[in-house]
C-alpha cells in the first residue's frame, strides 16, 4: 500500500530578540533559497513570505520528514546564506523556536492571501499579536513570559 498525505503546514519564525533586521531587498533571494531547500526535502511550498522580523511557510511536508528537522534545516541552511552573502547586515539568527500550524487543503487559498498581504496585515497588528492569534485559534496552550 502507498503512503498518501495532504496535511498543509504554516511554519512561523522569527529574527532573535524580533529584531527588524530582513530588509526588504533581500527577502525575495531569501524566500528563494528556502524554497529550494524545501523542494530537495520533498516538500510542496505553496507561499512563503513575511516582513523585517518573521517568516511565515505554507507547505506540505513530506511524510518522511519531521517538522522539527524540517525548520532546523531551514533556519541552519537559510542563516549561512545570509551570511554569506550578506542580503540582511544586521541579522543575528533565527528566534529558538517556532510554529507549526496544520490546515485542511481547503484553507489554502485563504492561507496563500494571508501571507500574501503581510505588509499590510502587519500594518495593523504586531507579529507578537499575530502569533498569540494564532496559538488560540489552534487551541494551544502556552505562557506568554515564554513566547519572545
Amino acid at each position: 500500500m502507498s503512503t498518501y498525505t495532504q496535511i498543509l503546514y504554516q511554519l512561523v519564525f522569527g529574527t532573535k530578540n524580533h529584531e527588524m533586521t530582513m530588509i526588504e531587498s533581500g527577502q525575495e533571494r531569501l524566500y528563494r533559497f528556502i524554497w529550494g531547500i524545501l523542494r530537495n526535502k520533498n516538500c510542496h511550498l505553496y507561499r512563503i513570505g513575511g516582513v523585517e522580523d518573521h517568516i511565515h511557510i505554507i507547505t506540505h511536508i513530506h511524510p518522511t520528514t519531521a517538522v522539527a528537522y524540517l525548520v532546523k534545516d531551514i533556519k541552519l541552511a537559510s542563516s549561512g546564506f545570509i551570511k554569506t552573502e550578506n542580503i540582511f547586515p544586521d541579522f543575528n539568527g533565527w528566534q529558538d523556536g517556532y510554529g507549526a500550524f496544520t490546515y485542511s487543503i481547503s484553507a489554502k487559498d485563504n492561507l496563500i492571501e494571508y501571507v500574501k498581504n503581510q505588509k499590510e496585515h502587519h500594518k495593523k497588528i504586531s507579529f507578537r499579536d499575530e502569533y498569540i492569534s494564532l496559538l488560540k485559534e489552534h487551541g494551544m496552550g502556552f505562557d506568554e513570559n515564554y513566547l519572545f
